[in-house]
Order: structure tokens, then sequence, then C-alpha cells
């Protein structure tokens, strides 16, 4: 293997396990804290990505487009949460949870296909289209843009559930919802934050992987398995093996489309996944909650 082939690999499969790490983190959030499962989440990816599209269309400034498709997004997961999560989900079991989730993802791809149409759509790199160079390798400028905004994202949430009262709720009630109740928490608030900050991690992806892959309505189901892949690569629950699981899903994939092919990049990976779940069922890291 060269050395500058290596580097180059690295830099795209750290750059793709990013929005990964990113997506898997969104996973984490709403289920250590609602104990759902939102197979929905890669919607809301394809659905930011799509709007900042529109928006753009709309003569409506690149960096204005991004903030407004990620806040449409967080509202539109606020109104899916209290439509379907809110109701159900002290009385639900796991298996309808996880159909009513199926269900909002569906309901979703069909809305984006009626509203923005079957074709793929671009969003224009944030500062342009060039590339760095570095030693043998490049990197694209959005690609360092992906790279920073996860970087800050994971360093944000670490404040937020470290320093904030509302990030300590999170964590109390992902420790035990029926004491966090009990000690004055309100934990169907709780609920709501959680999802709707799940979801708007998956939106903030979109916006940021978009000019890089462009969007169409299909591509939810895609961000969706790659996302939930990662958290149980790194551990189910643990926002830490999320960001652990997105870069090995992202490098193994890099690696394995340069040196294999890109053909057989999504099934060695899921055999990469399946092997490691059999010899460590509670991933990398192990399943655990947000603290």
């Amino acid at each position: 293997m060269a050395a500058g082939e290596a580097l180059q690999f690295a830099l795209s499969g750290i750059t793709v396990g990013s929005v990964y790490a990113v997506v898997a983190l969104g996973f984490t959030i709403v289920f250590n804290a609602t104990g759902v499962v939102n197979f929905a989440q890669g919607e809301f990816v394809m659905l930011a990505g799509l709007l900042a599209v529109w928006l753009v269309a709309l003569h409506i400034p690149l960096w204005a487009a991004a903030v407004g498709a990620v806040l449409i997004v967080a509202g539109v997961a606020a109104a899916i949460h209290a439509l379907t999560v809110r109701p159900i989900e002290r009385r639900a079991g796991h298996f309808t949870m996880i159909m009513v989730t199926l269900g909002v993802a569906i309901m979703l791809q069909v809305i984006a296909q009626l509203l923005f149409g079957t074709e793929a759509q671009a969003l224009p790199s944030f500062t342009g289209d060039g590339a760095i160079r570095i030693l043998t390798a490049t990197i694209t400028v959005q690609a360092l843009w992906i790279l920073g905004g996860a970087a800050v994202l994971m360093a944000g949430l670490y404040l937020f559930f470290s320093r904030t009262r509302a990030g300590q709720a999170m964590l109390a009630t992902a420790e035990n919802r029926e004491a966090a109740g009990l000690v004055g928490i309100d934990t169907r608030r709780v609920s709501l934050y959680a999802y709707v900050l799940g979801c708007g991690l998956g939106a903030l992806a979109g916006v940021l992987v978009t000019p890089m892959t462009a969007a169409v309505y299909t591509q939810g189901l895609v961000f969706t398995l790659k996302g939930f892949a990662a958290a149980a690569l790194g551990g189910f629950g643990s926002p830490v093996g999320a960001v652990i699981g997105g870069l090995a899903l992202g490098l193994l994939e890099a690696f394995s489309a340069g040196f294999v092919s890109s053909g057989y990049q999504d099934l060695i990976a899921l055999v990469a996944l399946i092997a490691i779940l059999m010899f460590r069922p509670g991933g990398i890291v192990g399943t655990r909650t947000l603290g």
C-alpha cells in the first residue's frame, strides 16, 4: 500500500465517517432520552439538504438557506414528536415504536418526492470548489467544512450536556426516567428536546454533506442505515461510541472501495459490523447511556 494512497483513503474515510458520526449521535440522543430507535433519522438528513437547495433557488443567501433548512427540520421534528411519539411513548412497546418511526420515514420520503421531485439536486459549496493538498493527498474545501462542523458539533454537545440544566436533565432522564420524574424533571419536555436535538443533528449533517453528494428523496434510507450501523458498531447509546463507530465505518468503506471495489464497500462494512458484534455485542466502546 502506497503511503499517498493510504492518506487519501484515510482523509476520504474520515470525512464520510464524520457525517455518519453526527447521524449516529442523533440516534443516540433520541434513544437515550426516549427509548425510541428513530428509524426516520436519515430522512431528516435528506429533508434538510433538499430544503437548503430549495431556499437557495429562491435567491436566499447560502448561509441563511442552510440555517433556515435546519430550523424548518427542527420544527418538523417537534410536530412529529407531538403527533406520533409523545402520545404513545410511555405505553407502547419497542416494536410499536419502531413501526411508528418507519411510518414517519415513509411519510417524509413521499412528501419530499411530491415537493421536490425525483431528480438529484446540488447545493453550492460553502466557500468554493477548491481543494487543499496535504502531503501527497488532497481534500476539498467542503470536506473541511464537514470535518470542522462535525468537530464543533461534538464539542458543543459536550458543553451542552456538561454545563447546561437542559443537558443535565437529559442525562438524568437517560440514566433513570422514573427517578428523574420523581425529582421534578419534566421527562416529557426532555423527550421533546432530545427528539428535536437528535433530528436537528441529522439536519446539520444534511446541509454539510449535500454540496458533496447532492440531495434526492431516496437518500434518507442510506443515512439511516449507515447512522444506525455506526451507532451499533461503536456501542448503541454511547455518544463516544457513536463518534468512534462513525469514523470506523467511514474508514472501512474508504479503504474497501480503494483496495477492493466500490461495489463491495457496503458489503464489506456490513460483514465487519456483524463480525465485531458477534465477538463484542456491546460494540467497540460498549453500550451505555449518555453520561
